[in-house]
């Protein structure tokens, strides 16, 4: 596995590499890596004949009072996977690298309506520092596709629309979350968690699942499914920011025709702010 650190090096790669036709798939990450980063390497091996991944902690997406100085970063550990995992070029850029003119002064790219509801709502200028460093990143590599985890259902959302916005030539695909044995989903922060924190945590995935069945099997209006799973959370330690069913496609309330759904949750267990989602479908119309 090669690694760069420049542009410059990672250009000349590049440049190296795409002869002959061969499609690129690439993974940004912000490293710390676990089984579902690894998920999306193993999806993209699958689907391109050269494998990027990029490592950046991007301080654009932390707010003031968030945990960037904090946030793992285990660099020696990430390489070793990432190369177990036959990945042709790793990019770490510096902060120099990726903002040449200075965080402050950077060009950002925002997509309106979409970054500013459920986590955006509480976490104002999140997803303008996502968008901003995946554009800049996209730019860069000029793969052919570009892997992300369902688990960031949002952030998802917000990459594809600003691809489309933009007209750039990558196909974004979304992978589906790797949990832990007990529903749990992977995350970077779960090692924030106490043991007995860790122990309630699976708690919100199976509220999620009361929502959807709720819905599917009672017919129960999302709204009022909502209210329940707020109550059950809270009533298990966690401080939810909010349990929210919308439309898969944009995240828009969902009407009584919309079939394809999804809930999303965000809740405070401790100092870590869990994240989940769980797509459903319905065969009819849900009660409003």
């Amino acid at each position: 596995m090669i690694i760069a650190k420049t542009v410059s090096e990672l250009r000349a790669y590049l440049v190296q590499r795409r002869a002959g036709g061969k499609h690129l798939a690439f993974v940004p990450t912000m490293g710390n890596l676990h089984a579902g980063h690894l998920k999306l390497i193993e999806v993209a091996r699958k689907l391109a004949d050269i494998v990027v991944a990029s490592i950046y902690v991007n301080p654009l997406q932390f707010g003031a009072n968030e945990d960037f100085d904090a946030y793992p970063r285990t660099p020696v550990d990430d390489c070793a996977a990432l190369e177990a995992q036959r990945v042709d070029l790793l990019f770490t850029p510096s902060d120099r690298e990726m903002y040449p003119r200075g965080r402050e002064t950077q060009t950002t790219v925002e997509v309106p309506g979409l970054s500013e509801m459920l986590c955006g709502a509480f976490r104002p200028g999140h997803f303008r520092g996502v968008a901003t460093a995946v554009n800049r990143l996209v730019n860069l590599v000029q793969p052919d596709l570009a892997l992300f985890g369902k688990k960031d259902y949002q952030q998802l959302l917000v990459i594809r629309l600003m691809v489309s916005d933009l007209g750039m030539p990558v196909e974004i695909v979304g992978v589906e979350t790797v949990r832990e044995h007990d529903g749990l989903a992977m995350s970077s922060r779960n090692n924030y968690l106490s043991p007995q924190e860790r122990q309630a945590a699976p708690r919100l995935y199976a509220v999620l699942g009361a929502v959807r069945d709720r819905i599917l099997k009672e017919r129960a209006s999302p709204a009022g499914a909502e209210q329940e799973a707020l109550a059950a959370l809270a009533a298990a330690g966690f401080r939810p920011d909010y349990v929210s069913v919308r439309r898969q496609d944009d995240l828009g309330v969902p009407t009584p025709e919309d079939k394809k759904l999804v809930v999303l949750a965000a809740a405070w267990l401790g100092r870590m702010r869990l994240i989940d989602n769980l797509e459903f479908e319905t065969t009819g119309k849900i009660p409003v």
